[in-house]
């Protein structure tokens, strides 16, 4: 009977990793053997590494995968992150080693894009905001209809990455009388009738969009891609969403933004440091109690649906790789 090693990097009990693998298990005549690597480093680590067939990554991103951690894996047959994203760990430096990477493919795109929509109608009702005056004993019904409240019927939702995430969005608002526009480094031709989108180019996607959402990875191409210059593109009443990855926005721009109104407000789930702390600028603008910004602690596609289904998905890629099958879900390959 086979007996494979399953190196953990996430801070989770080895038990309750062999628990998870335990009902996939029965009748495959396939063992396991989870050995947890979480804050190990050196000669430690490679030592379990070099033994290991399948790595777990880690959902913290504090234990990094790069070149040397890489050079300790000399029979590893698949890198399975249990989230979408992997910024973590060299890519690169696993592919030329011949070592597959893959995170959790679309586990968490419906969780992630009904955040978005719900971040957005929260921001156009002031929901928060008419939340907390409430609950401290004022009545600010006045106060809201002179600020403004909205309705996302009939406006214009622009939609920046249409991979999983944005094709999930796009899903979710055909029927609520929205116009879609979606910009992507490749257009998706295959898609736009399907999902009732209009291609943009990035520009005039930001002037013509009510709601800007962003559902990018964070690379090199995307790291920094909204600043100054394109955040004063913007209508000055627009909306900006940022499920994604905090580097992709300019977080000192966006906070001017919000405070002197080139914009009209924004959510965010993502921070360039995570936690971010309280001297962050966009955490010192929510602190002030402004009624144009959102902020919550990168839960969007993680709530306890997608980690199940997180958990479901890796587990039976690592099973795949172990039967000899093709990976799923490979980021770098």
């Amino acid at each position: 009977m086979p007996r494979y090693v399953i190196a953990s990097m996430s801070p989770l009990p080895e038990s309750l990793i062999e628990s998870y693998f335990a009902p996939y298990l029965k009748g495959t005549g396939i063992e396991v053997e989870v050995v947890g690597v979480y804050g190990k480093s050196g000669e430690e680590l490679r030592e379990v590494l070099r033994r290991t067939d399948v790595v777990i990554g880690d959902y913290t991103f504090k234990m990094k995968i790069d070149e040397e951690v890489c050079s300790y894996m000399e029979k590893v047959k698949l890198i399975q992150q249990p989230s979408t994203g992997f910024d973590h760990i060299d890519v690169e430096a696993c592919r030329r080693r011949g070592i597959p990477v893959a995170n959790a493919g679309g586990s968490n795109s419906l969780s992630v894009a009904e955040y978005t929509i719900m971040a957005a109608l929260a921001l156009l009702k002031r929901l928060i905001y008419a939340h907390e005056k409430t609950r401290q004993g004022e009545w600010p019904q006045w106060e809201l209809m002179d600020l403004g409240t909205y309705d996302l019927y009939g406006k214009t939702w622009g939609i920046i990455g249409l991979g999983r995430i944005g094709s999930e969005v796009a899903k979710r608002l055909k029927p609520w009388g929205v116009r879609l526009l979606y910009y992507d480094k490749v257009r998706r031709r295959d898609l736009e009738e399907s999902l009732g989108v209009e291609y943009r180019r990035l520009p005039r996607l930001l002037r013509e969009s009510d709601i800007v959402s962003i559902h990018l990875p964070l690379t090199e191409e995307t790291r920094g891609m909204i600043g100054e210059r394109e955040l004063r593109a913007m209508k000055p009443g627009a909306i900006l969403i940022n499920p994604s990855r905090g580097e992709i926005v300019d977080e000192e721009a966006l906070a001017k933004a919000l405070r002197e109104g080139w914009i009209g407000g924004a959510a965010l789930d993502v921070y360039s440091r995570e936690p971010p702390g309280e001297d962050h600028p966009l955490i010192r603008l929510a602190r002030e109690g402004r009624v144009n910004i959102i902020v919550t602690p990168h839960i969007a596609g993680a709530n306890t649906d997608a980690r199940q289904r997180i958990v479901r998905f890796s587990v039976e890629n690592v099973l795949r790789v172990l039967r000899g099958e093709e990976p799923q879900a490979v980021v770098n390959m």
